[in-house]
């Protein structure tokens, strides 16, 4: 293995790209700001879409696909919304290209100017709401509740492997519903949706929670997200819900008969989540080691490493490992079983904690006489000998991943309760925010204007009003006015 990792505590940011990349989860494209998700990374990613596409569709959602390209006029036609992403377009203007005179290249073909540039997706709600004008007509037709697994572009200057790239995967559901309620129960319904996810299976807490108005997904009434707190004590905004109350329908004359014979707009909502996902997943668990993976989402949980001296040791050893494999895999368990002869044990052991794979088991000739196995952690770096007669080692291990899967939660939850702060004073605001980080729960006045000026003043952004919060009569922390709540300040990727 190459030289190990710098130090979360010595450079974060270049500990989490060198990670990135020495784990083989993803690298930078000859694209600028695009990068190649590796085989390795793009089986995690594949973990997540298949639980999530498991929940959306438990939920009465289906999957369709909708273009990638969408006609320019469409994203005028919602005015809040095309302000919103008209920074972070790439346009197509032309349909063609042709041998250059010199015929050592190719140039765009002058005369194949379309008559109307197409913007690549930076999202899809106009190219679908176009599209659900000719699906809808009654109210029986209602709900639409579809959801699709696609590319988006966002022409981002400064970009990071995962966290914020050109060209990234995700889900986006789009719904239509007969009223207001239906709508805004299911924007909360797939907050929480994003919640569960995050907490079952990435093992991440979050918060859940409603933007600020200035803070909201352009064209919505109201957005609600979830958000993740990382190792650094930066935040993360994990997921989130939009209700788009009518103002997609109405920019696209999305109408239905009602029940009781009238002509009304459809209410709608979006939400999604994206390979940021990879970037938390990364961010929040891993160590100066490597990943620390969930069981629940590592490609594989459990690696063989054979300790062996020739073909004849390797020969028992690979049948104590076969016979251990087939017992992991009755029950579920992904398990690996490395047997290359090209790399010592030392150098596995390593690799495999650099890409953390929840449980190693090592097995050598000592082993075999002794009928026991060595079993070692990746979250804690603890090892124990395990006698192979006491139980039996899918009810072992089973148990041991279930035990991971907590820890690595509960770990994260304690970090996360520890670096939550509750500050009464503007004084104390910057102290909490310079010299410990994390989410500051204080009072806000409610105004754009407050909240401008202490994200100019301290790079601090509102993250979100809890859901769960108790109402309480307080002083904004900046301006001293009044407040009835507090809300979630911390600086944020």
């Amino acid at each position: 293995m190459s030289k190990g990792l710098p130090k979360r505590s010595e450079d974060y940011s270049l500990w989490y790209n060198e990670l990135v990349k020495r784990a083989d989860l993803a690298e930078n494209s000859a694209v600028r700001g695009c990068m190649v998700i590796k085989p390795y990374g793009f089986s995690i990613w594949e973990k997540m879409q298949a639980e999530l596409d498991r929940m959306f569709k438990e939920t009465g959602h289906t999957n369709a696909y909708f273009p990638l390209f969408i006609p320019k006029s469409y994203l005028s036609k919602e005015a809040s919304h095309v302000e919103g992403f008209a920074k972070e377009c790439a346009v197509v203007t032309h349909y063609r290209l042709k041998n250059s005179d010199d015929g050592k290249s190719v140039i765009v073909d002058p005369d194949a100017k379309l008559e109307e540039e197409l913007i690549v997706r930076p999202t899809s709600e106009t190219v679908i709401w176009s599209t659900y004008k000719n699906w809808v007509q009654s109210y029986r037709d209602l709900p639409l509740l579809i959801n699709q697994w696609a590319n988006v572009v966002r022409w981002e200057m400064r970009t990071r492997l995962f966290l914020r790239t050109a060209e990234f995967l995700w889900q986006e559901g789009h719904t239509a519903h007969a009223t207001a309620e239906e709508a805004v129960e299911e924007t909360v319904q797939m907050m929480n949706i994003y919640a569960q996810f995050a907490e079952e299976f990435m093992a991440l807490p979050v918060v859940k929670g409603i933007k600020t108005e200035s803070e909201r997904f352009a064209g919505a009434v109201e957005t609600y997200c979830i958000e993740a707190m990382m190792q650094d004590g930066k935040a993360l905004q994990a997921g989130t819900s939009h209700f788009l109350g009518q103002n997609f329908a109405k920019a696209f004359d999305v109408k239905f008969a009602t029940k009781e014979g009238g002509l009304d707009y459809v209410w709608g909502t979006s939400w999604g989540v994206s390979t940021r996902l990879m970037g938390a997943l990364i961010m929040a668990h891993s160590d100066d080691n490597g990943l620390v993976l969930p069981p629940k989402l590592a490609p594989f949980q459990v690696v063989i490493v054979p300790i062996y001296k020739g073909d004849e040791e390797l020969a028992l050893v690979s049948e104590k490992a076969n016979e251990i494999m087939a017992e992991l895999r009755k029950v579920g368990v992904s398990v690996k079983f490395d047997n290359r002869d090209t790399h010592k044990p030392g150098w596995k052991f390593a690799e495999y904690e650099l890409k953390g794979v929840p449980v190693r088991i090592a097995i050598g000739p000592r082993d075999l006489a002794n009928n026991t196995i060595e079993i070692a952690r990746r979250d804690t770096l603890t090892k124990e000998q395990f006698d192979l007669s006491t139980q039996p080692i899918a009810e072992k291990i089973s148990s041991l991943l279930e035990i991971i899967q907590n820890d690595i939660y509960n770990s994260a939850l304690s970090f996360r309760n520890e670096k939550t702060t509750e500050v009464n004073s503007w004084e104390e605001f910057k102290d909490v925010l310079e010299n410990k980080g994390g989410f500051i729960s204080a009072h806000w006045d409610g105004t754009p204007e407050t909240e401008d000026k202490i994200k100019e003043l301290t790079k601090a952004t509102i993250r979100c009003i809890p859901i769960h919060h108790e109402e309480e009569e307080g002083k904004c922390v900046y301006s001293g006015k009044p407040s009835s709540k507090r809300v979630l300040f911390a600086k944020s990727y």
